[in-house]
């Protein structure tokens, strides 16, 4: 079960971060509030491990506020470039039975689409095509530019992005994984974008496992 602490309590978290050891009194003081008012708050960031308390001397960060420090600041110190991994890309005009044998070869959740310019031009993920062929057998012989989400609704990242950065955009999207592209290179590129790597959430998960078996 995950607990979403309120503001308030984040602020506390923040106040016993920066100035620790502190006492209850002057944590109140900071938010401009009595000692009774946050004593609920006090009592929950303890025993959440987000804070501890030493008798007599105050409040200082726990363990769980030692690990979401580091492990924000392993995302954000993190540059998309260096989990991405290699992309599984195919053609605008290939047959969604051919596609849907590639998603489960391949093991993805969703699939990167190019033009014949070799230009990022869609993504399809498994529900585009269980919508598709549900009750529609016809439908395994249409090319899969038919049911891909095209290009503005496409959410991408760059290798210079942060982790940080690409994990907030995939939660806000309700993304499993993005295209990793840079501006289109060659003759008559124009505005198009050139596939360069796929970022997922194992990626990610992967890296803040590794912090934890560094920690």
């Amino acid at each position: 079960m995950v607990i979403e602490l309120t503001t308030r309590q984040l602020q506390i978290i923040e106040i016993v971060k920066k100035r620790a050891p502190i006492t209850g009194d002057q944590i109140a003081e900071s938010l401009g509030l009595s000692r009774p008012t946050i004593r609920g708050d006090l009592s929950i960031l303890v025993m959440l491990e987000y804070i501890d308390a030493k008798p007599k001397v105050g409040y200082f960060p726990g363990t769980k506020a030692a690990a979401r420090h580091n492990s924000r600041g392993l995302l954000q110190d993190t540059k998309v470039s260096d989990i991405q991994v290699i992309p599984v890309i195919i053609r605008e005009n290939v047959t969604i039975q051919d596609a849907v044998v590639t998603l489960f070869l391949q093991d993805v959740g969703t699939l990167i689409i190019c033009g014949s310019d070799g230009k990022l031009s869609g993504v399809a993920s498994r529900k585009d095509f269980l919508k598709v062929t549900l009750g529609n057998p016809g439908a395994v012989t249409m090319p899969v530019s038919m049911v891909m989400t095209r290009q503005p609704k496409i959410v991408t990242v760059s290798p210079d992005d942060t982790v940080l950065d690409a994990a907030q955009r995939m939660i806000y999207h309700e993304v499993d994984s993005l295209p990793v592209v840079v501006p289109g290179s060659g003759e008559g590129s124009g505005t198009g974008l050139d596939v360069v790597g796929r970022l997922t959430k194992t990626s990610i998960v992967k890296l803040l496992l590794e912090l934890e078996a560094k920690g």
